[in-house]
């Protein structure tokens, strides 16, 4: 772990996919590893953020929306369940389906129009169940040991190692 910022180090990959942890001492850290996914990300993208309330999914989601260039509030979509905003190169649809009882009702939320037009940030995705796109990146934020810092553990399927293997924070 670095005081300055987070420490990257490659986590066991399958053969056919991509992993990584990444030690994240403090918010600054995990706003950082936002910013340093953003340049990486393409329409159709999907992002299931997971870990505990307090984790910091929307810290990060907060950096990488900053990233891609939106000046506005970025507010944690916990009450109005989606937030929408117009980035470059495409929009972002943050989700947080906390709140939802049945994974159909994403679709009220817009959840389709999302996928097809921008990139979605997907809070409690497991709430999806079957429903979860396979080609999404999985980043899993937990508390490290201490219980004073967090670890992320990104994962996903083949096309994330290629296009994440430059991943510099």
């Amino acid at each position: 772990m670095n005081a300055r910022g987070p420490a990257v180090e490659p986590d066991r990959a399958p053969a056919d996919g991509y992993a990584r942890r990444i030690d994240l001492p403090n918010a600054a850290a995990t706003t950082a590893l936002g910013a340093a996914l953003a340049p990486h990300l393409r329409r159709g993208d999907l992002l299931a953020l997971g870990g505990d309330l307090g984790a910091g999914k929307t810290t990060l989601a907060r950096g990488l929306i900053r990233a891609l260039g939106y000046r506005g509030p970025v507010p944690s979509p916990t009450f109005t369940l989606v937030q929408h905003y117009e980035t470059d190169p495409a929009p972002v649809w943050h989700f947080d389906l906390y709140r939802i009882g049945h994974p159909d009702e994403v679709v009220e939320l817009g959840f389709d129009e999302a996928r097809a037009d921008g990139i979605v940030l997907l809070e409690w995705s497991e709430r999806l169940g079957a429903d979860l796109p396979a080609t999404r990146l999985d980043i899993q934020l937990d508390y490290a040991a201490s219980g004073k810092t967090r670890v992320a553990r990104l994962s996903g399927q083949r096309p994330w190692a290629d296009r994440l293997q430059d991943l510099r924070l």
